[in-house]
């Protein structure tokens, strides 16, 4: 059975007085509001039920503290530990936007590639595709270092140049 009293822990004391009404300080019940001593005369059933809503909410903190119950609010970070994170759907629109530019993106890259020459192409592949350095490139192709970089900035730049042509990148000045 819950309670719904805003004092957690707070102690009722009532008082009998004639007539079956019990007399309860509400600054121990209800304390940012009344911050000095205010009694105030209830019927018995009242204070029976704040009193009932006090031993039970204790209970509850007794349970919280002897089974180790923890709230997502009290470790930051403690929510990457979950094992299903549930996405708002504003998250998923935006990853099926962001995929959906990523897929576009990438077509027209494939395009744009098409427009490279085969050496700057293979070179181009080589270097992010393959995650080669310069000289590994170099070495494969039986050229220079400088050569390599050469071809595979040249090739860059096309691709910028071709971007910006078809309107898919802005360009820069």
């Amino acid at each position: 059975m819950a309670c719904a009293t805003s004092a957690a822990t707070t102690q009722t004391t009532s008082k009998e007085s004639e007539g079956g009404m019990a007399i309860i300080n509400l600054r121990k019940h209800y304390y940012p509001l009344y911050t000095k001593d205010t009694f105030v005369e209830v019927p018995d059933e009242v204070a029976a039920v704040m009193e009932e809503c006090r031993l039970y909410e204790n209970r509850q903190e007794g349970r919280k503290s002897y089974y180790h119950v923890y709230s997502i609010d009290c470790s930051p970070g403690i929510e990457n530990h979950a094992m299903f994170l549930v996405q708002s759907p504003e998250d998923l629109i935006i990853r099926e936007i962001d995929e959906a530019a990523e897929e576009l993106l990438l077509e027209h890259l494939a395009e744009a590639i098409t427009h490279l020459s085969p050496t700057q192409a293979r070179r181009l592949y080589a270097r992010y595709a393959l995650k080669k350095k310069f000289r590994e490139i170099a070495a494969d192709e039986g050229i220079s270092g400088s050569c390599a970089c050469d071809s595979v900035t040249g090739a860059l730049k096309k691709l910028q140049k071709i971007f910006a042509k078809n309107g898919w990148l802005e360009k820069e000045d």
